[in-house]
């Protein structure tokens, strides 16, 4: 077979390989539909990069987040899911069955369940990338755990910014909120609350330069942008809020999408083209857990079956 030679047309095919993807990889091999998987470039997706979940049901002791994606690929295959290791980079989902081309091959297929996940906005300093899971999360409910008695600084100032660093009082000794203006975006009630935390405290019109430490996080350099007056803040937790960006240009102009960039889904993961659905982060700008997006794949394999069957009838 040619590189760009079109295989035999697939029942389904999900790109990505999140909680989300392999859930629906599961439950569309249980239907011997014979999924077909995109691995995109992080099987596991975001869950992965996490060192220890400790929220997923089954695992009273935790579980790393690679060992949970290797658990979840296991049992995909074992029912007869395949997984690819490609990305898709072009989608035709103007006619049926769909076009997918990734950089070996053009695929054809009869549904889609898109769960490309969605990633967190950085802040792009230095020292951002090199302490990521060494104090640096973007993640708070996956890592609050990990800085019990410690000092942690958040950043940002939307509602996730103070769910966040209001859920981190549980565990941290402080939460210093790190905001560049003098007010909050985040709703009222969650202001109150937060305002309300004596954990909590707020540094305004202020922004981070850069994040220090050896071995792992152990302060922030931070900058008043009214004054250009630097400080140095103890930290060896680092937080950052300021929204998530989901993975969704390969349909843009093809998928209508909410307000906030995100697939827009019924509760039946169906977007508005007859045959694609979305699942996970792509289309959950709310929950974003290992267990919602997962179930959330579950759904989307479930609908992908009952279609298949109701056009065979």
């Amino acid at each position: 077979m040619s590189e760009n030679e079109t295989s035999a047309i697939e029942q389904v095919i999900i790109l990505g390989t999140g909680p989300a993807g392999l859930s629906a990889g599961l439950y569309a091999a249980r239907a011997d539909l014979q999924p077909l998987i995109f691995t995109g470039t992080q099987i596991g997706g975001q869950a992965a990069l996490t060192d220890r979940i400790e929220n997923y049901p089954g695992f009273p002791e935790g579980v790393g987040g690679s060992e949970l994606a290797d658990l979840m690929v296991k049992n995909a295959e074992r029912f007869g899911a395949r997984l690819e290791y490609d990305t898709a980079t072009e989608v035709d989902l103007s006619d049926r069955p769909f076009t997918v081309k990734t950089y070996s091959k053009e695929y054809k297929t009869k549904t889609l369940i898109i769960t490309t996940g969605a990633s967190p906005n950085k802040l792009n300093v230095p020292g951002e990338e090199e302490f990521l899971g060494k104090g640096v999360s973007y993640c708070a409910t996956c890592d609050g755990w990990f800085f019990k008695g410690k000092d942690v600084v958040v950043v940002g100032g939307g509602d996730s910014a103070l769910e966040e660093g209001i859920f981190l009082t549980r565990y941290a000794n402080s939460v210093k909120i790190i905001h560049r203006r003098d007010e909050l975006r985040a709703g009222a009630i969650l202001q109150k609350r937060a305002f309300a935390n004596p954990k909590i405290e707020f540094i305004w019109d202020t922004v981070v330069k850069e994040v220090r430490g050896s071995e792992g996080v152990a302060s922030v350099l931070t900058e008043n942008v009214k004054t250009g007056e630097q400080n140095e803040i103890d930290a060896e937790g680092f937080f950052v809020f300021i929204g998530h960006t989901p993975n969704t240009d390969l349909f843009k102009g093809q998928l209508d999408f909410d307000g906030k960039g995100y697939i827009d889904v019924n509760m039946h993961m169906e977007t508005n083209v007859k045959g694609v659905y979305a699942a996970g982060e792509v289309g959950d700008p709310r929950y974003r857990q290992v267990v919602t997006s997962a179930g959330m794949g579950a759904a989307a394999a479930i609908e992908v079956t009952r279609l298949l069957e109701s056009e065979e009838e």
